[in-house]
Order: C-alpha cells, then sequence, then structure tokens
C-alpha cells in the first residue's frame, strides 16, 4: 500500500492475510534470502549466505555493529506509539527490535532515524540499514531497491462521510462517480484507478493530513486507504466517517522492510523475518498491535 501515514490505533481488520503492509501489483518476494535459524540461503545472483554472516560483527551495516532502522515522521500508532520509534512499542516498533534481535543485536545497539516515505524507494544510496514504513512491494519500487520479506498484508478501504451517496454504496460500480482523495505515490491511488475507474480523477495530496483534511472539508467524497488507517480514521480522525468496505477482488498489498538495492543484508532481514514468522512471535506481534477485528463489508 502505499501507505497513508494517518495516525491509527491497535486495529486489524477480520480476514486480513497476515504475514508473519499506497491493490493492484503483484505480490513481492524479497530480492534475495537467507535462513538466520541455520543453514545457507541462497541469494540473488547464485551468492549464498548463511547464518554465520547474519552476526553484528560481521554484518556491512549503515555504522560499524549497529542497526539502523528508518521510518518516516510523524510515527503513527499502531505503528509506533508517542511519535517514539526508538521505544519499541507499536506494531513496527516491536517488529523493528525483534528483528535487530533475530540478527543479534541489543536494544542499545538498534538506532532509529527518519526517512520521508516518498524518498525511501527512490534510487540511491541509504542512509539507513532497512525502512519500516507500511511500504508495499510492487514491481516498480523492486526495480529501484530491495524488500525483505513481507512481514504484513493489508487490504485497501474506502472511507467516506456518512449520509453521502458513497457512504450508500454496496459496490465498486456505486463508487463510479465519486470525487476521491488519496495520497500521491501511494498504491490507494492505483487502486482507486484500477479497481474504480471514476468517472473524474482522484484529487491526490502531498501528504496523509491532507487527505484527511480534504475529507473533513468536503472537498472529496470519499477516500481510499490501508484497512488499519481506514479505523482509525473513523474512529479517531474524522467524527462523520464511515467504512464503506475494503476492495474484495484486490489481493492485499504486503509490506515488507526497505533496503538499497543488492544490499548486503537484505538475505539476512528476510532470513530474519521467516523466522519470526516460523516461531510465532511475528504473529504474537501483530496480534498485540494489530488485533480489534472490525467487519469492513467486501466491495466487487
Amino acid at each position: 500500500m502505499r501507505r497513508s501515514t494517518l495516525a491509527i490505533v491497535s486495529v486489524l481488520i477480520l480476514g486480513l492475510a497476515l504475514v508473519a503492509a499506497g491493490c493492484g501489483g503483484k505480490k513481492g518476494s524479497s530480492s534475495s534470502s537467507v535462513s538466520t535459524t541455520g543453514g545457507a540461503g541462497e541469494a540473488e545472483g547464485g551468492a549464498t549466505a548463511d547464518a554465520a554472516a547474519c552476526t553484528p560483527a560481521k554484518m556491512e551495516t549503515h555504522s560499524a555493529e549497529t542497526l539502523t532502522i528508518a521510518t518516516d515522521k510523524p510515527a503513527y500508532p499502531p505503528y509506533f506509539e508517542n511519535d517514539e520509534p526508538e521505544n519499541g512499542e507499536g506494531f513496527e516498533g516491536a517488529v523493528g527490535y525483534a528483528i535487530g534481535e533475530q540478527l543479534g543485536y541489543a536494544k542499545k545497539q538498534i538506532k532509529w532515524t527518519v526517512e520521508p516515505f516518498d524518498s525511501s524507494y527512490a534510487p540511491g544510496p541509504k542512509n539507513f540499514d532497512f525502512d519500516l514504513n507500511e511500504i508495499s512491494i510492487t514491481p516498480v519500487r523492486e526495480k529501484a531497491v530491495d524488500f525483505s520479506a513481507p512481514y504484513y498484508t493489508a487490504k485497501q478501504a474506502v472511507v467516506a462521510l456518512e449520509g453521502s451517496e458513497a457512504a450508500k454504496a454496496k459496490t465498486l460500480a456505486d463508487l463510479k462517480d465519486t470525487k476521491f482523495g488519496v495520497q500521491i505515490n501511494t498504491t490507494s491511488l492505483k487502486a482507486v484507478e484500477e479497481f474504480i475507474e471514476p468517472s473524474s480523477k482522484p484529487e491526490v495530496f502531498n501528504g496523509s493530513g491532507d487527505v484527511v483534511t480534504a475529507l473533513k472539508n468536503g472537498q472529496v467524497e470519499a477516500v481510499v486507504v490501508d484497512l488499519p488507517t481506514a479505523i482509525y480514521l473513523t474512529e479517531a480522525q474524522v467524527e462523520n466517517a464511515t467504512i464503506v468496505g475494503q476492495f474484495g477482488n484486490a489481493e492485499g498489498e504486503e509490506w515488507g522492510a526497505l533496503l538499497g538495492k543488492e544490499s548486503p543484508l537484505t538475505g539476512c532481514v528476510s532470513g530474519a523475518v521467516e523466522a519470526l514468522e516460523e516461531s510465532g512471535e511475528l504473529e504474537k506481534i501483530t496480534q498485540r498491535w494489530m488485533s480489534q477485528a472490525a467487519n469492513a463489508p467486501e466491495l466487487h
């Protein structure tokens, strides 16, 4: 998804496929993989790496024996709490520290840095080791950056003001004449264009806060965001907003840790995510921070 960086509380939608995070792109896979629980994994280009190479002393990190994790600012719930990634609270805050621990880093060896969402997947060198920012894995982004194995899957959802024509929609076709607002460069925008094909172009905004403001002010009739974001938006941000439904036919968007293209760490980070999934730790983290179920109807 491209994710909308709206402030959101601990929520998860019944029916979301868990792995373990702006429809329209194929599901991604890590550019290389390696098991951190034993054995060797084959990386891109045929190179191999094993668990012995995935340690603080041997990993080629941005800073020696320090794991630098990036995210946007503000860092919103339920992904982060109190805009403080370093406290380890929130879904992605906890995932970041869990990956670090899996790779052998103590909490004091993990550093957080700010990286705006739009610049995270731009080509070029990175000043972080990996980025956790609800970044959907898409083929276009994979041309410029690496992604780890996915750690979460989310669907897109439509939010409209109560009493509006859009709020009455029962199908995607019912939304054809709706004036939508979406954040620029997101999978939410792609979902609107591909699955709704509205009669008028969506209003595109630079930031997630602008999307919320546009809905509040009636500048747009509805917005599209990932489903966890939609729940917080209706519960805490826009008093008279309602979730119209989630995209029923579109595959959920897989979120992966983002790394620089051909990063030597991609295999290690993927292996850590997969190990957390296999051990059940990732599911525990997900249930703690993203567990509130919501009956969001599917729109077809």
